[in-house]
């Protein structure tokens, strides 16, 4: 079995797929592993620790894009992936739900996709959990860009010239990233609230040593995410953060609802009653953020506010960003990969009676078979 690493070509993506201890182990089992030249090089991994590894270094393109399998970060071009030989395997976060055009070219080249961001939220797929992984590196990286740009002091200081009150942080979402987000500011001296619509993390974002703000709405959903909230309960909550957040220096948005646009929690009215200097992360920009007046991939100053919007967070921390992913592939490629016998070569075995496997299958033999991906192409 012959398993290639591209080198990512998404604009700001810095992260690569494996990471030599990952390579390592891999070829253990018997797996060939082909690195394209250069694919470390934004996580700060040079060529020569993949050779060490027991990788070979390539600049074959054909090489590549012909191994029996190939594991990414961000969804591939179409044209790449029509490189692929029929059955091989795709593997990396291949954004069913909104790449239509990743899902076709998939389809098309009758490659088996297998989407990180599509396995089942189930105990015995965490340690596969690659949204889980990213999402902790960009809830921690989200309090250290609101701590550079807030201006202040997160802790309180007692000095000589008087005392300095802490910091006030707010994080709206207390999922992965959001308990990530709480945890780190907390860390760092601020006085720190969670705020979910799901009343069940209240434990959680208090385990954290944080307050949580309970506006009385409940909308608890499927596989750990947030349902998406009636009209009648969007007015209430609004309303009610609108006055919330007016008390705070920081807030952070977190809140995501799959294969839909971000709801809008932090409205014009919200950020024009904060006070001048404070700061907004909003983390849901690629789905048009969490703030009304949110520009995706931008900061922006209005009513005195700084509001930034990052895009793909976890690839400003390349490396350890890097590390966890690639744990999660060895831990997904472990289901499908057989170990050769006396000295032989791994092969690919990929059972779909087993639920992980299948639930992040979107395409295999020509068929599109994720519910939600198909949706999403019916409806291009």
């Amino acid at each position: 079995m012959r398993l290639a690493v591209p080198q990512e070509t998404a604009p700001g993506e810095h992260r690569v797929a494996l990471v030599p201890e990952v390579v390592r182990k891999l070829s253990a089992r018997g797996v060939e592993i082909l690195v394209e030249r250069g694919a470390g090089s934004g996580a700060l991994i040079p060529d020569e620790a993949y050779a060490e590894a027991g990788a070979t270094i390539t600049d074959d393109g054909a090489a590549i894009w012909g191994a029996d399998a190939v594991v990414t970060i961000a969804p591939p071009a179409a044209a790449d992936i029509a490189r692929m030989r029929e059955g091989a395997l795709l593997l990396g976060f291949l954004a069913p739900l909104s790449s239509t055009v990743t899902t076709a070219a998939a389809r098309d080249a009758k490659v088996t996709a297998l989407a990180m961001e599509a396995v089942p939220r189930i105990s015995r797929a965490q340690s596969m959990d690659a949204l889980s992984s990213q999402s902790n590196v960009a809830g921690y990286e989200s309090v250290i860009l609101a701590a550079e740009s807030l201006g202040r002091f997160f802790p309180m200081l007692m000095t000589a010239a008087g005392t300095i009150p802490p910091a006030k942080v707010l994080v709206l979402g207390a999922g992965v990233a959001g308990l990530q987000a709480l945890a780190t500011a907390r860390r760092l001296g601020a006085v720190t609230t969670g705020y979910d619509v799901r009343p069940e993390v209240a434990e959680q974002v208090q385990s954290l040593g944080a307050s949580f703000l309970d506006l009385g709405i409940e909308a608890a959903g499927e596989g750990g995410y947030a349902r998406e909230l009636t009209a009648e309960e969007r007015a209430a909550q609004q309303q009610a953060l609108t006055d919330a957040i007016k008390g705070f220096d920081v807030v952070i948005t977190t809140a995501l609802v799959p294969g839909r646009p971000a709801p809008k929690l932090v409205s014009a009215e919200a950020v024009e009653g904060m006070r001048a200097g404070s700061v907004i992360i909003d983390l849901a920009g690629e789905t048009g953020g969490n703030c009304e007046l949110t520009e995706p991939g931008e900061t922006v100053v209005r009513h005195g506010v700084t509001i930034r919007s990052p895009l793909n967070l976890p690839a400003q921390m390349a490396e350890h960003a890097s590390q966890l992913y690639a744990r999660n592939i060895q831990e997904l490629l472990g289901l499908v990969i057989k170990d050769g016998e006396d000295g032989a070569p791994a092969s690919l075995e990929l059972d779909f009676e087993d639920e992980v496997v299948a639930g992040s299958c979107i395409t295999r033999g020509g068929e599109v078979l994720h519910p939600g991906a198909k949706a999403a192409l019916d409806a291009a």
